[in-house]
């Protein structure tokens, strides 16, 4: 039996608020959709007046022998159902070792439900190590475009070179996706999405380069809708079809700054928000290119995961919204008080950070990445009458555990700690102490912040008090306010991160470029120009 809304909000009422009983028993109603989903009515000769193949193809979380690839049928993207029926649809796909398909190494056929928004996600096993695929599906005698993925290296082996970009933050209202652009020409072997793929927002909010279709996003099928429209963009479906991704949310899967069951209107309640955060879980995976082991359940979902490039890198995604306590002192740019110094407060959550600390003390990787959302180094800024304020948002929020996981790093001796970070439009590179603020300890880990694809429109290069920011946080070794991502290239000996940033993206003609290389060498934190 499917859950019913009205059901859940009279229970809640009954008990007195969301126990953790209704709340497993919600999760549970909702985790039976895969299997509703394949008893389902098939259409097995569905005719397409349009595409179905309208939002393009993926494929993400690979490893040594397997790989995901993905898509959704969707012949009218922006209609609730994607202009699909109540029924299964039995979609083929193949996976071959060469471009024009000729060599299939795998092949076989997935139904797409309705009650998953007709999404298709194929884990294809059985697959060589360190090899490059090309996927593409069929349905009917419609086919999608060819998609390019690969798998990683064993765990055991020494690759003599890795090359990944990462990036964030892709508000369509502000902007075009020119950095996908490049990217798309960059030989990469992944990328990492660190949050704000879609926005929530109404119509027009931020912006009308390209307006969001409706109202703030509330439903499931809001949520579809909303999805469908950001991937109907041709710059991110030919990047998402070169090579493989690893996403994580922010928080504009869902609502502004929300934190767990929190939503940022002081008025929702525990349980409303809940339902909210049900939708945009389902219509998030629905849409990405995961495992089945994030299939959510209810408002659950299991994102934070590990990766390894052999052992060259190893890595950790992490989930910074789904677990994490309340922002302190409202959400205001406050010191670093008594609330945000407050042992309680938590980012990831115990288990969570658990395990994040001992898949640290585990891997054999050169480099050791945390791929997370938000900005890690302490940076202060005046503000009225307080001296030097921070982000509530931000890990200096939650200040407790972010000086004991680097203190955590410090004391492990964990090899070359890189962390990766979006949310906050900007570039930035960091070099993270236990406590950024005593210059005289010593360096343990970096952080590279890359900027938007699109959200904060132009931007500019040097705004007017960058030497006054950087002087008072001199742990900040570089800062830029441009639109673009970051490219990485890792060899055993060296990382280097290139800036690349876009001049304009408020019209369709930017041009990218190379704002600087910064070099970090094994064995030290310390960043270096190239």
């Amino acid at each position: 039996m499917l859950f019913h809304k009205t059901q859940f909000l009279k229970a809640a009422r009954h008990e007195g608020g969301v126990s953790r009983r209704l709340f497993l028993a919600y999760a549970a109603a909702l985790y039976g959709i895969p299997t509703l989903g394949q008893a389902a009515n098939i259409n097995r000769r569905m005719k397409f007046a349009s595409n179905p193949f309208s939002l393009g193809v993926a494929s993400g979380d690979p490893d040594s022998n397997s790989v995901v690839i993905w898509t959704r049928l969707a012949p009218k993207p922006l209609d609730p159902t994607g202009g699909m029926p109540n029924a299964a649809v039995p979609v083929k796909w193949q996976v071959a070792t060469d471009d024009g398909m000729k060599n299939i190494a795998a092949a076989g056929q997935q139904l797409a439900t309705p009650q998953l928004g007709h999404s298709v996600h194929v884990t294809v096993p059985q697959l060589k190590p360190d090899t490059w695929y090309w996927y593409r599906f069929s349905v009917n005698g419609e086919e999608s475009a060819i998609g390019r993925t690969r798998t990683l290296p064993r765990r055991l082996t020494k690759p003599r070179q890795m090359s990944f970009a990462f990036a964030s933050c892709q508000s369509l209202e502000q902007g075009y996706y020119t950095a996908y652009e490049q990217m798309a020409q960059d030989e990469l072997d992944l990328v990492f999405h660190l949050g704000d793929y879609i926005y929530e927002y109404i119509a027009g909010n931020q912006g009308n380069i390209r307006k969001h279709h409706g109202k703030e996003i509330v439903t499931l099928s809001e949520y579809r809708v909303r999805h469908a429209q950001y991937k109907m963009d041709a710059s991110l479906q030919k990047m998402h079809a070169r090579c493989p991704w690893f996403v994580t949310w922010d928080d504009h899967e869902v609502d502004n700054n929300c934190a767990d069951e929190i939503s940022e209107q002081k008025n929702v309640k525990p349980v409303d928000f809940l339902i909210r955060r049900a939708a945009a879980y389902q219509a998030y995976y629905e849409n990405m290119p995961l495992r089945r082991t994030s299939l959510p359940a209810g408002p659950d979902l299991q994102l934070y995961r590990r990766g390894a490039f052999g052992q060259l890198a190893e890595f950790t995604v992490l989930d910074g919204r789904q677990y994490r306590s309340d922002q302190p002192n409202n959400d205001v740019r406050s010191p670093l008080n008594e609330a945000a110094l407050n042992p309680e407060t938590t980012m990831l959550g115990a288990k969570q950070r658990n395990w994040l600390k001992q898949t640290l003390i585990e891997s054999r990787g050169t480099w050791n990445i945390v791929a997370q959302q938000v900005m890690m180094g302490m940076v202060g800024m005046p503000s009225g009458d307080v001296p030097m304020a921070y982000s509530m948002d931000q890990w200096p929020g939650y200040t407790h555990e972010r000086m004991d996981l680097i203190r955590f790093m410090a004391d492990r001796k964990i090899n070359n700690p890189v962390v990766l970070t979006g949310d906050n439009h900007m570039n930035w590179a960091n070099e993270l102490r236990v406590d950024d603020r005593k210059m005289d300890s010593p360096v343990v880990a970096t952080e590279i912040v890359g900027t938007s694809i699109a959200s904060g429109g132009d931007g500019e290069d040097r705004f007017s008090g960058h030497d006054k920011l950087l002087s008072d946080n001199p742990f900040i070794k570089f800062h830029n306010r441009q639109r673009g991502y970051v490219r990485c290239t890792l060899t055993q000996k060296t990382w280097t991160s290139d800036y690349m940033v876009v001049d304009k993206v408020t019209t369709p003609d930017g041009k990218v470029t190379k704002r600087t290389s910064l070099v970090l060498e094994n064995g030290s934190p310390i960043i270096r120009q190239a």
